[in-house]
């Protein structure tokens, strides 16, 4: 007897936009299709920069009403912000965003508390001054803490109101440096240790679990509501059309996150040093990464220059003679909002080198970084992990960008498979698929389906690798006298 064909919605939320999607899943069938599409735009108030989760929340109700009628709904986000209940189950304001400045300091002086030594083996996280826990600290002693009863993340606060249910996620929860990455459990001994009441962490869901109905309230009422792998790379993870184990994933689009799947965690001190992170993926797998300012960069000078749309900059950038200067993209100063050319122009004389003059020649030194960050990224997970890859799957909003996509190529040595774009909102699918019976019951299979049904471009490495390796020594150098401070 075949499977059932299934249709369900997926809502997916980015930084920069959300989206309801709904796919049709079945036998040799993976059907996408976007039914609504809205910006998320945070608000500064008092100086402190939040998402406007309210706005989002009725844009999602919208999109799943223009869905119609659908077997299941499932939700995933961006990781680490969270929204705090009160103890009648109201939210206390509206979540702050990670690139709020409370958090400047934070992590210096939770290492003071908890040496990275100790913390890195507990949890496996890479350290990122804006993570829950550094979050979570900037914050406890505040009258919204002290009034909190329960912590969701962003997936789970929308799943919250969709259905009522209170739950966390596992792979998002481990994203908040508060999951023991052995036994997956959340560490009320850390949180304690730093002033966190455990009390408000709330019960552990994993990806497939049934979260619900949609209440009344919502005016949909009584679709169920499914726990998928509600952070965004994990989802996105699962739809990589990858096929065996040698391969590498970059998850690309505002950030880029690029690892390899593992079965365990490396928790050694060399990959604490490399600042590696290993976050909790579906079916006990291990995404084994590190994350990279992505794309942000170029969105961020897109808005600085007024320009929309950014195919003009790359045909312009590809014309560009490259590698004429190069940055660190996580250099802390590209974190906030702000004059990102100015900043990468001062960046290049910090480096002892001439400032990119025009538009293309930014961008092109924007995507040269990356992919030079990219391939060292993926040279430490191989060395770091034992786990050598054949191929780098781009997938994400990085997938169209061609010329990136070529760079990555170049730099890696490696044929670069770009694709799908919409990696994140195809593995949110396929966990409610799985759960309705509508696909396979592994990961491979999964895969497989995706292989089967969505587009792929292949790219193949050009030129000498070897430039890139000189380029990426010049800069861990810091720069062609190498007399400049590498920040």
């Amino acid at each position: 007897m075949s499977a059932p064909v299934r249709t369900v919605a997926a809502v997916d939320l980015g930084a920069a936009s959300g989206r309801v999607m709904t796919g049709r899943v079945g036998p040799d069938l993976l059907g996408l299709a976007e039914v609504a599409r809205f910006p998320n735009i945070p608000v500064t108030v008092g100086a402190t920069l939040h998402w406007d989760v309210l706005s989002l929340y009725r844009s999602i109700l919208e999109g799943l009403r223009q869905a119609g009628p659908v077997d299941s709904i499932g939700v995933d986000s961006w990781a680490i912000d969270y929204g705090l209940l009160d103890a009648d189950g109201k939210l206390l304001g509206n979540p702050v965003h990670y690139r709020d400045t409370r958090t400047d300091g934070v992590m210096e002086r939770v290492l003071r508390e908890v040496p990275a030594e100790e913390l890195y083996p507990a949890t496996g996280l890479q350290l990122l001054p804006f993570n829950t826990i550094f979050q979570l600290v900037a914050a406890r002693d505040t009258a919204q803490m002290a009034a909190a009863r329960t912590l969701l993340l962003i997936p789970d606060l929308i799943g919250y109101w969709l259905t009522g249910q209170i739950g966390a996620e596992r792979t998002n929860a481990s994203t908040t440096q508060l999951l023991d990455v052995t036994d997956g459990k959340w560490s009320a001994q850390l949180a304690t240790r730093l002033g966190i009441r455990p009390a408000i962490l709330p019960p552990l869901r994993e990806p497939g679990d049934r979260l619900g109905v949609l209440g009344k309230e919502t005016g949909l009422g009584g679709v169920p509501v499914t726990t998928v792998a509600s952070h965004d790379t994990a989802s996105a993870v699962i739809g990589v059309p990858a096929q065996g184990q040698r391969f590498a994933y970059i998850s690309c689009g505002t950030w880029s996150l690029a690892g390899v799947e593992l079965d365990a965690p490396v928790l050694s001190q060399e990959s604490r040093l490399a600042n590696f992170t290993n976050e909790v993926g579906i079916d006990g797998t291990i995404r084994y990464l590190r994350n990279v300012m992505g794309l942000w960069l170029v969105q961020e000078c897109q808005r600085v220059w007024g320009v929309d749309d950014v195919e003009p900059l790359l045909r312009a950038a590809a014309q560009v003679t490259p590698l004429r200067a190069v940055i660190d993209p996580n250099e802390p100063s590209f974190l906030a909002p702000g004059d990102m050319p100015a900043r990468i122009g001062e960046a290049c004389r910090r480096l002892g080198q001439s400032a990119p003059q025009t538009q293309a020649e930014t961008v092109r030194c924007i995507l040269d970084s990356l992919a030079l960050a990219h391939m060292s990224t993926l040279d430490d997970a191989q060395r770091l992990s034992g786990r050598a890859v054949d191929v780098v799957h781009i997938v994400g909003g990085g997938a169209r960008n061609d010329l990136l996509c070529q760079l990555t190529a170049d730099a890696c040595g490696l044929p670069v498979l770009a694709g799908p774009v919409e990696a994140t909102a195809l593995g949110n699918i396929l966990v409610q698929a799985r759960s309705l019976g509508a696909v396979g019951a592994s990961l491979d299979d999964m895969r497989a389906l995706v292989r089967a049904t969505q587009p792929v471009r292949r790219f193949e490495p050009q030129g000498s690798q070897q430039v890139w390796r000189e380029a990426a020594l010049r800069l861990d150098r810091g720069g062609p006298d190498h007399s400049a401070a590498r920040n």
